[in-house]
């Protein structure tokens, strides 16, 4: 059970659920602003047929939908997520990490060594 609970929190698990999530929602504004860009330069009207696709107010939509899908992500996925991180891997305490302390006095004991 620790080593299940070691992979769920180390991070690239839910980094990427994140990525993937965020990125089709992304796809989708990019999609709506090609269509509305096609549509303002006169292309071809067929392909965006259906749905007013190559309206002004869908690219509008789309971003509205990406921002909230965005807000529910980060407040139901990735808060959550690094108050669980913390609580069971607490992040180190600020200061010099025990190697280098070691590191450096024995650089200290070397240097004060006689030659």
């Amino acid at each position: 059970m620790n080593g299940f609970k070691n992979f769920l929190f180390r991070g690239n698990l839910v980094d990427l659920a994140v990525a993937v999530i965020i990125g089709t929602a992304f796809g989708a504004v990019i999609t709506a602003f090609t269509a509305w860009l096609t549509a303002q330069l006169g292309g071809n009207q067929s392909v965006f047929a259906h749905a007013k696709l190559g309206d002004f107010a869908f690219f509008v939509n789309a971003i509205i939908s990406f921002v909230i899908l965005a807000a529910v992500v980060y407040f139901l996925v990735v808060l959550p997520f690094t108050k669980a991180k913390e609580r069971y891997f607490p992040s180190p305490a600020p200061g010099t990490p025990e190697d280098i302390v070691l590191l450096k006095e024995i650089r200290d004991i070397l240097a004060n060594r006689p030659v």
